[in-house]
């Protein structure tokens, strides 16, 4: 009687966990039509009946200012997400419909100088966040006070021969003194420990480099125009030499990184440039000739005035800079205007801008003064798309109109610089 007992509650127990059970019970009374109502009902309202508000969106979304149809796309694409949307990458690089590129985060050293402060203006213009490092040794807060309230904009008082961590994606590394002649010391510093500092922050955070160059890393040339081919002929002992030899350092540090370390790098000779904001006594040849007529002094010519030049304005050299950064070529890359001048010429389109009466003064040659400089930009054409548009004639009388605003609404006395045609 017991082991029938025991027999009948084990059968019991086997139909009441049947497998069947659970379907059974899912079958009964529209269970699973209930089911799905459930699962539908909220996905409807999360993804039709409330779409997502405007002022939601706005906050969802940060801004990023249109970017020209001219503007190369940046390397480092990220993507924006739509009112609608969902997240997508394009690996191929060309922006899905309802996407846009996020802006760069830049770092400019020697942003407050002559050059630094205009490339800060377009980055900016063009929507990118912008850190510039600048220890003002030449570069002025005033070429940078129109950006000081905007929220993308950042500024720090830093001397580049010290260690520095920020997170960019992009280094532009300006910051030297503009003449050889100013600083033998901090130029050297500053070419040598100042690009290896930007390196290592490069390469810790994995940012792309850019390095300023010259085109006194040919010195006195035996070439003429000269290509990026060319070693030069540089006196590695001379007066001239800490800014010679210092900028051909720092192309040697760049390349080691590059290739020791796969570091992206790129590298502009750059030939002389002028524009407003450059420093009215910084010892190159344009601005002492501007700032001397605009003061009825003599224009100093040194040597016999044969020297050749080359002169390429600003905004010309800017635009070079910033399609050799977004391109994908190393380089170097020569940046300069290949239309030649000697120092005569020059000083004679000076007269012409300024006062036709304005004098000029022969004086002893500098040592190691470069007889010749011209660009060979031929590689700039062919893999940048870059040529200068604005010439000497066009450029010269905007840089007048700065210079004659500074001099006489702030007039000071001005130090003694020794002349470089750099």
């Amino acid at each position: 009687m017991g082991e029938e007992t025991v027999r009948i509650k084990q059968e019991t127990n086997a139909k009441r966990f049947s497998i069947m059970d659970p379907i059974r019970y899912m079958l009964r009374e529209q269970r699973i039509f209930c089911l799905v109502i459930g699962i539908a009902i909220p996905a409807l309202l999360f993804n039709v009946v409330i779409p997502l508000s405007p002022s939601l969106q706005a906050e969802q979304i940060p801004d990023s200012p249109h970017i020209a149809d001219s503007t190369p796309i940046p390397r480092r694409i990220a993507y924006e997400v739509h009112a609608k949307g969902s997240y997508n990458i394009n690996i191929g690089g060309k922006i899905p419909l309802g996407l846009k590129p996020k802006s760069q985060r830049v770092l400019v050293t020697g942003g407050a100088g002559f050059v630094g402060s205009h490339l800060v203006d377009r980055l900016m213009a063009r929507g990118d966040s912008v850190i510039v490092v600048d220890n003002f040794f030449t570069g002025r807060k005033e070429n940078l006070f129109h950006h000081l309230r905007n929220p993308k904009f950042e500024l720090i008082r830093h001397d580049v021969v010290e260690p520095l961590l920020v997170e960019v994606d992009q280094i532009y590394h300006l910051a030297c003194p503009a003449s050889p002649i100013l600083n033998e010391i901090r130029d050297h510093k500053t070419n040598v420990v100042g690009t290896l500092n930007m390196l290592g922050l490069a390469k810790r955070i994995n940012a792309r480099f850019l390095l300023t160059s010259t085109s006194e890393v040919y010195g006195d040339p035996l070439e003429h125009p000269q290509v990026e081919t060319y070693w030069g002929n540089v006196n590695p002992i001379g007066v001239r030499s800490c800014y010679d030899e210092g900028k051909r350092v720092a192309e040697t540090l760049t390349m080691d990184y590059h290739r020791g370390l796969n570091i992206e790098v790129r590298i502009a000779r750059i030939f002389n440039t002028y524009g407003p904001r450059m420093c009215l006594d910084d010892g190159r040849v344009v601005s002492n000739f501007v700032a001397q007529a605009l003061r009825k002094e003599p224009m100093t010519v040194y040597g016999d005035g044969r020297q050749t030049r080359s002169f390429q304005y600003v905004s010309d050299l800017v635009e070079g800079l910033m399609r050799l950064m977004e391109g994908e070529y190393v380089g170097p890359f020569n940046l300069g205007n290949p239309g030649e001048f000697t120092m005569l010429e020059l000083a004679r389109v000076v007269q012409d801008t300024i006062d036709p009466n304005a004098k000029i003064e022969f004086r002893p040659n500098t040592e190691d003064d470069p007889h010749k400089r011209k660009p060979d930009i031929s590689k700039a054409k062919e893999l940048l798309g870059w040529k200068p548009s604005v010439s000497l004639r066009e450029g010269l009388p905007l840089m007048v109109s700065d210079f004659r605003q500074r001099l006489f609404g702030d007039q000071k006395d001005s130090t003694t610089t020794i002349f470089s045609y750099v």
